[in-house]
């Protein structure tokens, strides 16, 4: 381990990790990154959110090193406003997200671009979403109006009944090979390409910095969190996290309302960061 602040990196998931329940950033935490940056440690978002609704929650921090959003699909970089890394899923996928779509009807479809939100004749689900964080996006009456090639993230909303029959789709042998699955909530399911996950996009953030896999921490709350936490050295969870995702970490914080990231950064100075010897 190395003492040198500038030698870590620390990420962190948004909803539920950085901010609490209300979706209001704790004063602890954004007082903690302030001062673990001004010491000379990385710091970013590593999100579900597109960059459009991640970048809000970027600029109340005083930071600089490049945002993960669409689970890992995109990295970009706020101080020069350059795309860093962006990876859409593949044709195969693609097409295997409008077979699903026509088999499980009652599920709503979202895509995400690089830049775009596409609703698929949507009827509750994805306007609540963009309302909520009044995002930009365009309703489309059919999946021939989404432009192809840039499918960064694919969300299937539903009932927990529907999203059943979207995971069992999404795990035949035929299409399995072609995607990245995951249940991100009780009401979504996402797609990404085969090759994309929080971790990975971590991973590529660290090569890009220079950070060694030693002296990277990451801390989130729920399943979409689960690659991030699997991949870094040093995983930690929101004490209101899930039992089967506290049993994958190095050291699980309070609860979110609390000031969780605060609590993660003051474990990894405290037992790594100031007491290396």
């Amino acid at each position: 381990m190395s003492e040198d602040y500038s030698k870590w990196l620390v990420v962190s998931d948004i909803d539920g990790t950085l901010n609490n329940k209300i979706r209001k950033l704790p004063k602890k935490n954004k007082i903690k990154i302030k001062e673990y940056v001004d010491n000379g440690g990385y710091f970013t978002l590593c999100s579900g959110r597109n960059l459009q609704s991640l970048t809000p929650h970027y600029k109340k921090l005083s930071i600089e090193t490049p945002a993960i959003f669409l689970n890992g699909a995109g990295i970009y970089d706020f101080k020069t406003n350059k795309m860093l890394s962006f990876t859409g899923v593949s044709e195969a996928a693609e097409n295997a997200v409008l077979e699903c779509a026509e088999l499980v009807k009652k599920a709503e479809v979202s895509i995400f671009t690089d830049d775009m939100i596409y609703h698929i004749k949507p009827k509750t689900f994805g306007y609540i979403m963009s309302w909520v964080d009044n995002l930009d996006n365009t309703v489309c009456k059919s999946f021939s109006e989404v432009p192809r090639g840039k499918w960064g993230k694919i969300i299937f909303f539903g009932t927990p009944h529907t999203l059943k029959k979207v995971l069992e789709f999404f795990g035949r042998e035929d299409i399995k090979p072609t995607c990245n699955t995951f249940r991100s909530s009780l009401l979504t399911v996402e797609v990404v390409a085969k090759d994309v996950d929080k971790g990975k996009g971590v991973m590529r953030l660290a090569e890009i910095l220079g950070i060694e896999k030693e002296n990277i921490g990451a801390i989130g709350d729920y399943y979409n969190d689960v690659a991030m936490l699997k991949t870094v050295n040093h995983p930690a969870c929101c004490g209101q996290a899930p039992e089967d995702i506290k049993a994958l970490v190095e050291y699980v914080t309070c609860h979110c309302n609390k000031g969780a990231v605060a609590d993660f950064i003051n474990y990894l100075e405290n037992k790594y960061i100031k007491n290396d010897k």
